[in-house]
């Protein structure tokens, strides 16, 4: 349990701050595997003794003594605010925008290495955690391509959250990319553990 609680970052008896993004392109709703994937994070937080508080992804200001968990991409506005994390934080990711004609359209960049979107097939997802200077609980981030890919995410960590965290050198900040396939026959259930591009990511 406190290992748990040590990888996605909460205490017991604290209250989670869960920022959700709108579907692409539509503002004011929530794709249905957005909110599956809150509600997977609402029984982490359960399980772990965790209160939680929902706020759209406009959200402004400070975590501060709330662990954050920051769900969806920032493409088409969907989430503003992991946009506004990566820009703060991630310097070395670039979110390709969406654009149906070309190759690259919401391809997840990291030390010029470009994770393209298989839409259906095969499809990524950014997973970080970092803590703030304003804040003195941390950041979990999971933008994925699609919401397929952020409850992918999302469900992989809770499951392999121990072996992921015997493969990092520190628990306390990392930058991943979970990797979902065979979206058609296995839906958000075939996901592993990519590559851990934490370096790169934070220009470390």
């Amino acid at each position: 349990m406190n290992r748990r609680a040590a990888f996605f970052g909460v205490r017991p008896d604290q209250t989670c701050l869960i920022v959700l993004g709108a579907k692409y392109n539509t503002p004011g709703t929530a794709h249905y595997r957005d909110v599956r994937a809150v509600m997977e994070l609402t029984l982490l937080a359960g399980e772990l003794g965790c209160h939680v508080a929902l706020e759209p992804g406009t959200f402004r200001g400070s975590n501060e003594d709330r662990t954050e968990f920051c769900v969806g991409g920032p493409s088409g506005d969907s989430n503003p605010r992991t946009g506004g994390h990566l820009a703060a934080h991630l310097p070395g990711v670039v979110i390709h925008p969406y654009d149906g004609t070309r190759p690259e359209s919401v391809a997840i960049e990291v030390d010029g290495e470009k994770f393209l979107f298989d839409r259906g097939n095969q499809e990524y997802a950014l997973v970080a955690k970092f803590t703030p200077a304003e804040s003195s609980m941390p950041v979990f981030l999971v933008c994925g391509q699609s919401s397929v890919a952020n409850l992918s995410a999302i469900h992989f960590l809770r499951r392999e959250y121990a072996n992921v965290a015997d493969r990092l050198p520190s628990v306390e900040r990392f930058c991943l990319l979970v990797r979902v396939s065979d979206i058609g026959t296995y839906e958000h259930h075939r996901a592993v553990l990519e590559r851990d591009v934490s370096a790169a990511a934070f220009g470390a």
